[in-house]
């Protein structure tokens, strides 16, 4: 009996039940999509002709396999008796792909047969399709009669493939757990396309890496997402193996001098170095390029100062266009929700910045978002060539936009009680939207929080009630229910046959909240006086100052500042605003109003002020246009500005996105009136942090 590995994986499966299983139970078991079910239970089907057993299908109960007593004992045995691993065509594909890569030289059909052991026919086929998928990558298959065949390209597209293999076939997790657990020794050895994958690197570098990385991590002025931080690991760790083996990378020295002067640049730098140390090894400047590139590409922030970056706020009011587009066709209403723009900006700035960088990217949950939100996919897919018609956004960045919007989507306003700890490394959309689903599913859900794997401990969880994870965690010291991220009904009832264990414990510790920890309740102490002492600052300070209405009013505008104290330098300020005003325009669109924002040395205090002008002057706006403005608002934070000071100024600036109604206020509005607003959303504001 020949049977591929998931053909033995369903029928082993089906045997194991006595019941009847529908094709989306399997589905949902296997991960994939229930038409793959139906090819699979189709080959199925032929390859029991010959057993004396056959699988039943019956409408409204689902499908199992049918036979005497004895038939069904045999076939068991049967099954159990197939030793190794049969692949399936990705998989050979895969193999092939990577052996070649690996390889510096030509090698002939007969010696790749030999290493699948399969057919020179079926190699050729296989070569025609990796042809067509590796010159997405900016390679080429060379193959010639007596030459062989060989994958010709620059090293840093072949490190790119090799990223993408892993990425497609081996769990993330399986990286954590290597990470988490050192070089944990394997019960068993196997054939399959991750053994291989894995074999790319070496354990004990894979844990020297790790090491270096964790003690780099914060030097960054943000953090990464989880997948991110494995994703840089990988990339370290094929860096040095492919470096170990000649194979050098090029990086473009315009870009590299256009990024020299990063944070992500100076960190990229440090590491390398230490790497060398570490494996006693010259490693090239190039690599610094590549892994800068890397770094900026994967940032993951929350809060954080993104609308006084160069191009943020542009990019927010693209995002609120996405946002628009998204309610007219789906009927929805998101909007006024300052912490989702804040959010939906923060991802798509580095997700643009990776694709006009051609950076691989894989999302292991495509084919389930499509299949489950296939309406606001079709309907994001239409409004982001619509808003970003410049760009050709993959559909695995499209599937992580959609986890963001689904996780707004699916919010409900009802009390719960229950406190839950949700752990997901898939991003930050993903925890929100399976929060969310957890939330519709159980009322009896008050709180779902999320927190990244690589911060969890047991104090983590103190203070929740559930801890609920997408992933295995071996290296921790929890209970907890393991379930997928999309959330199958069976998955339903595991989760509500443990509530239900919770509602015969006693209560008494149920609204405990984290912060009640001595440390944490200082912590988030001084953070609430950090925030009100922001707030009392920008609204001391706010003034509104009427100037020239020149050619030269962003003069007048820093001359002021220096004037009240504000900066200590007005050249350092303008050349700075000038600086912010090349990047992208500063006028808002259906305004007459423009925004300027920097941070510098020179700054000394979080400050939000606005200068009238006496008649119009026209400047650039954020869609391109060009507008005339009657008003310019200046918002300003020092270098060293605490993060509760950028988070006060990013809701200013998540303001004026939100609605006409806000921009005519600042537009036109008197000093007292615009005053009375910013109290009122600072009071909002903080009644929503002490609720936290």
């Amino acid at each position: 009996m020949y049977l591929s590995g998931r053909e033995r994986s369903i029928l082993g499966y089906l045997l194991s039940s006595s019941n009847h299983k529908t094709v989306k139970e399997i589905a949902e078991k296997f991960q994939v999509s229930a038409r793959t079910i139906h090819r699979e239970l189709r080959r199925l089907e032929h390859s029991l002709s010959h057993d004396n057993v056959k699988l039943v299908k019956e409408v409204g109960k689902g499908i199992m396999v049918e036979g005497s007593a004895e038939s069904i004992a045999a076939l068991k045995n049967k099954v159990a008796q197939i030793t190794g691993v049969e692949l399936t065509t990705e998989e050979r594909q895969s193999i092939l792909l990577h052996t070649l890569i690996q390889l510096n030289e030509p090698v002939k059909l007969y010696t790749l047969s030999l290493e699948l052991d399969t057919t020179i026919p079926m190699i050729t086929q296989d070569l025609d399709e990796i042809a067509d998928r590796i010159a997405s990558f900016g390679l080429e298959l060379i193959r010639k009669r007596g030459y062989g065949v060989q994958v010709k390209g620059e090293e840093a597209q072949k490190r790119a493939v090799l990223s993408h293999l892993i990425s497609s076939h081996i769990d993330l997790f399986q990286f954590i757990d290597r990470i988490k657990a050192k070089n944990k020794e394997q019960s068993e050895t196997t054939e399959t396309i991750a053994d291989r994958l894995l074999g790319l690197i070496d354990p004990l570098k894979l844990e020297l890496i790790e090491q270096q990385v964790q003690q780099m991590r914060h030097q960054l002025p943000y953090d990464l997402a989880d997948g991110a931080y494995i994703g840089l690991i990988v990339h370290l760790a094929l860096a040095v193996e492919r470096l170990q083996k000649g194979d050098t990378i090029h990086f473009d020295e315009a870009y590299r001098t256009e990024i020299k002067n990063t944070p992500e640049h100076q960190v990229a730098t440090e590491m390398i170095e230490r790497l060398g140390t570490a494996f006693h090894m010259q490693i090239p400047q190039d690599e610094v390029g590549y892994i800068t590139m890397h770094l900026r590409g994967a940032k993951l922030r929350e809060n954080q100062d993104y609308l006084l970056e160069d191009t943020s706020l542009n990019l927010a009011w693209k995002a609120r266009e996405l946002i628009e587009f998204v309610n007219e066709h789906m009927q929805t209403q998101i909007e006024g929700n300052t912490q989702f723009l804040n959010d939906l900006t923060t991802h798509l700035k580095p997700a643009i910045y990776r694709i006009k960088q051609q950076m691989n990217i894989n999302n292991p949950m495509l084919a389930d978002i499509k299949r489950d939100y296939l309406e606001l996919y079709t309907v994001l897919k239409e409004g982001l060539v619509t808003i970003f018609p410049e760009l050709q956004v993959p559909d695995e960045e499209i599937g992580y936009l959609v986890l963001h919007f689904a996780a707004i989507l699916l919010q409900t306003e009802e009390r719960r009680h229950l406190r839950v700890l949700v752990i997901c490394s898939t991003g930050i959309g993903t925890s929100n939207m399976l929060a969310s689903k957890l939330k519709i599913r159980f009322p009896e859900i008050d709180r779902a929080d999320h927190r990244s794997f690589f911060e969890l401990d047991r104090s983590t969880a103190e203070g929740y009630d559930l801890v609920i994870s997408t992933m295995p965690l071996e290296t921790v010291d929890l209970d907890y229910v393991l379930i997928s991220p999309m959330l199958s009904e069976e998955e339903v009832v595991k989760v509500k046959q443990q509530i239900d264990k919770l509602s015969l414990r006693t209560s008494r510790h149920r609204h405990k909240l984290k912060a009640e920890n001595g440390s944490a309740f200082i912590d988030n102490l001084q953070s609430m006086q950090r925030y009100a002492e922001t707030i009392l600052e920008i609204l001391h300070g706010f003034t509104i100052y009427s100037i020239p209405g020149h050619d030269y009013f962003l003069q007048e505008v820093c001359l002021i500042t220096e004037t009240i104290g504000l900066v200590t330098d007005k050249q350092v300020l303008f050349d700075k605003l000038k600086e912010r005003e090349r990047h992208g325009g500063l006028g808002i669109p259906n305004s007459d109003i423009a925004l300027f924002h920097t941070r510098s040395e020179i700054i000394q205090r979080p400050s939000f002020l606005i200068f009238s002008l006496p008649y119009s002057v026209n400047v650039q706006a954020m869609d391109g246009s060009y507008l005339a403005i009657n008003r310019i608002l200046l918002m300003l934070a020092p270098t060293s500005a605490h993060q509760e000071a950028l988070d006060i100024l990013s809701q200013i600036s998540g303001l004026l996105i939100q609605g006409q109604d806000t921009l005519q206020l600042f537009a036109n509005g008197s000093e007292t009136k615009i005053y009375q607003y910013l109290s009122r959303k600072f009071q909002l504001f903080m009644n929503e942090k002490s609720d936290i």
